[in-house]
């Protein structure tokens, strides 16, 4: 919904549309200044690494809404675009499970705020009234999910901006662009207070981190309700707007430089189930003996917890005790310390969706992401990877075209921590294949990544794969149970038979020619079903080199490859 307002037509209802925007601008806005955030990553540890929390946390859900939509188109309940209220709730809970960091936690309670307000409205949007409601139940939340509270952090950017939005209610009611804007400038002003609240700020003269990452989330939201969201935008100019009191450090804080003495050696993190409110209640009591930075976050089956300590076995059984803890994750801050990447080295990152794929991959010496449908990697699982392998230079091959954003995003990341990360555009497994097979670690890098990136073009791809609704394809109709028969991402083939349209695929394959062909078997393919299909295709070309691999990839019987 618009109406006319400054610079043109502007938003008088945040709708579930616009909030998709809302995620999506915020997410190229933590990406476009996450170095500059980071910098400024002073406390409560100059581990320098807000900035690429936020991004990586909002990256992460964004991801992890997608494939949950991807889940209910495929089992027949698409998600209603009108209701506002279930799409917020999911991404705010995608971001609790997401959260990396002290910011990242503090951001899902944020959203969790506006997620409360949408269901409490039990309409399609969110007002100005509403967005006013929503950010000081935000600010509600983020404050009680700090164990101790410190002035000067993004808590007092939250704090300014809620009274602002709902001073601004107060004058002009049902002005949306006007809440949004006041609370904008709140937050900008408060965050150059920030030094004045807060002495460690002040001695390295710079603003809070977790605040500025505040200020971006408002400022996207202003982009929205005005409809200024083009890229060009975010790039031409700085989206922080410096004020008095916003300097960057002389020297930039580094990832991992020097830590407090004394202070707690590691940072804890971890999802908690099955843990009622009374042994939540618990919990805070015991972690709050043992160290600081302490959140607790969440409700009902599922919390958050992070903090930061010494004593790690202590901070997990306190969890075991609590509920059932997992994905638990634990840092050493020291060692973050920048450690520079081997330049003389190189290495191979791949994606595998199967077992069977990442046990070829493992064995051709590159290093494997678990990645496929409904759980593909996010940029910081691919910048990970990249650290782990120890190598200045680094190839990815997402092995799917849903993944190449993500990977696209970790090289710029990773350029920044120097190290060369090229991502070669294999879009299949089998293309994956192709690129690792010509793959040798004692040929000059820009060598490689031209070699791999020419025999990932030259490999025709196909797939073999069972319809879950009905469609319409450019090969016809489909219905539920039908054999689908894909070359290159276009669905060709119709039929009922799975070895029927694996060989037909591979003969549309070889159309244009092919002398290798690999079949993939899928974890639902019978054992027989690649050599059935390689066997009919074999009639017409008995010259055909074919290499058989299990896979052990989900929703596709067979994936196949001609060079």
């Amino acid at each position: 919904m618009t109406g006319s307002g400054v610079g043109g037509d502007v938003l008088t209802r945040l709708d579930t549309a616009a909030a998709r925007r809302w995620a999506v601008v915020t997410r190229a806005a933590f990406a476009a200044r996450r170095a500059e955030i980071d910098a400024l990553n002073v406390f409560p540890v100059p581990d320098g690494d807000t900035g690429t929390n936020l991004y990586l946390t909002f990256d992460a859900a964004l991801d992890a809404a997608r494939v949950e939509y991807e889940e209910r188109e495929r089992s027949g309940r698409p998600v209603d675009d009108t209701d506002l209220a279930t799409e917020a709730d999911a991404f705010a809970r995608a971001l609790l499970l997401t959260a990396r960091g002290n910011s990242g936690v503090i951001l899902s309670q944020i959203f969790r705020g506006f997620a409360d307000e949408a269901a409490a409205t039990g309409v399609s949007g969110i007002d100005a009234q509403g967005l006013a409601a929503a950010m000081t139940r935000a600010d509600e939340l983020a404050w009680s999910s700090v164990a101790h509270p410190v002035e000067g952090t993004i808590l007092s950017v939250s704090r300014a901006a809620a009274a602002a939005a709902r001073a601004t209610v107060d004058d002009d009611g049902e002005d949306l662009y006007a809440v949004s804007s006041a609370a904008l400038e709140a937050a900008r002003t408060a965050l150059a207070e920030t030094p004045s609240q807060l002495p460690r700020l002040a001695q390295a003269g710079v603003v809070d981190a977790g605040g500025a990452g505040y200020v971006l989330l408002l400022e996207s939201l202003e982009r929205v309700v005005t409809g200024d969201v083009l890229a060009e935008s975010l790039a031409g100019e700085d989206p922080l707007r410096r004020r008095p009191g916003w300097t960057q450090p002389a020297t930039p804080v580094r990832r991992g430089g020097d830590l407090e003495p004394g202070g707690p050696a590691y940072e804890v993190m971890y999802l908690l189930s099955d843990a009622t409110d009374e042994a939540v209640e618990v919990l805070k009591q015991r972690l709050d003996g043992l160290g600081d930075s302490l959140l607790v976050v969440g409700a009902g089956d599922l919390h958050n917890v992070h903090v930061h300590v010494d004593d790690v076995g202590a901070a997990i059984e306190a969890g075991i005790a609590a509920g059932r803890p997992h994905r638990i994750r634990v840092t050493h801050f020291h060692d973050q310390l920048v450690t520079a990447p081997d330049q003389d080295a190189q290495a191979v990152v791949t994606c595998a969706a199967g077992e069977g794929l990442a046990g070829t991959f493992r064995a051709a010496g590159a290093w494997v992401v678990a990645s496929g449908p409904r759980r593909r990697a996010n940029a910081g699982q691919f910048l990970e990877a990249a650290r782990s392998t120890g190598a200045g230079r680094v190839i990815l091959l997402p092995n799917d075209g849903d993944t190449l954003l993500a990977a696209n995003a970790a090289a710029k990341v990773a350029a920044e921590e120097g190290i060369d990360l090229r991502v070669v555009a294999a879009r299949t497994a089998v293309q994956g294949i192709a690129a690792l097979a010509v793959y040798d670690p004692d040929r000059p890098f820009g060598d490689n990544v031209l070699t791999m990136s020419s025999a990932a073009a030259a490999t025709r791809n196909g797939a073999v794969t069972v319809a879950t609704k009905e469609a319409l394809t450019s090969g016809g109709p489909c219905r539920p149970g039908d054999v689908l028969g894909v070359v290159d991402g276009d669905i060709v083939l119709v039929g009922d038979d799975l070895t029927r349209i694996g060989a037909d695929v591979v003969e549309r394959l070889l159309s244009s020619g092919g002398e290798l062909l690999t079949v993939v078997s899928g974890e639902d393919a019978t054992p027989a079903l690649g050599e059935d299909v390689a066997a009919a295709v074999r009639r017409h070309r008995r010259d055909l080199e074919v290499t058989h691999i299990y896979g052990g990839q989900p929703l596709y019987p067979l994936l196949l490859g001609v060079e």
